[in-house]
């Protein structure tokens, strides 16, 4: 960390965001062609039309400060991310499954920008910085949607990916008992 003042570290913390977006705009469209639901896969391709935003936001803020978003790498999207291409990459797993894990990926990573953006929201009111706190805060209110939209969907898909499982254990089960049973 390199900030010596609340506005340096405003500063550093917007620009941290900005990679952050930068980084979901990337990997959005892949997460979306990996989900199997269709609700799930148009909430993530909607979500993708508000990171744009969200990241235009960031750019409307430092032209305010007559600055430039120079990205920096916001390490913790990156690792965020990294552990949700894993699900990305699954292809052995039940679609429901891989869904309520596509869901479980995408909530970290909203909850990471919800704490992200109520920082510097808060960090712009104290700062005065009327506008921009205003802008981070509509993008905080679209952050805290899309994660209750993950959570409604989830509602759904793990009682689906539930159900799948049981199914599959009751299956099994009955051929185990049927292996077992003595010859009459």
């Amino acid at each position: 960390m390199k900030a010596n003042s609340l506005r340096d570290l405003y500063v550093e913390q917007l620009k941290d965001l900005y990679d952050a977006e930068h980084q979901l705009i990337k990997s959005l469209p892949k997460i979306a062609e990996a989900s199997s639901s269709e609700e799930l896969r148009r909430a993530f391709e909607e979500h993708l039309e508000k990171t744009r935003q969200h990241a235009q936001r960031i750019e409307q803020i430092f032209e305010g400060m007559g600055q430039s978003p120079k990205e920096q790498k916001c390490k913790g999207m990156e690792g965020l991310l990294k552990e949700g291409n894993e699900t990305v990459k699954e292809d052995n797993i039940d679609k429901d499954v891989k869904d309520a894990g596509l869901i479980a990926n995408a909530q970290r990573v909203e909850h990471y920008e919800i704490a992200g953006y109520g920082t510097v929201r808060t960090y712009a009111n104290l700062l005065g910085e009327e506008e921009a706190a205003s802008l981070l805060q509509q993008t905080l209110e679209e952050e805290k949607e899309a994660d209750q939209t993950l959570t409604d969907i989830a509602e759904q898909i793990n009682v689906e990916a539930a159900e799948g499982k049981a199914e599959e254990g009751a299956a099994r089960r009955s051929r185990t008992a049927t292996r077992r049973k003595p010859a009459a």
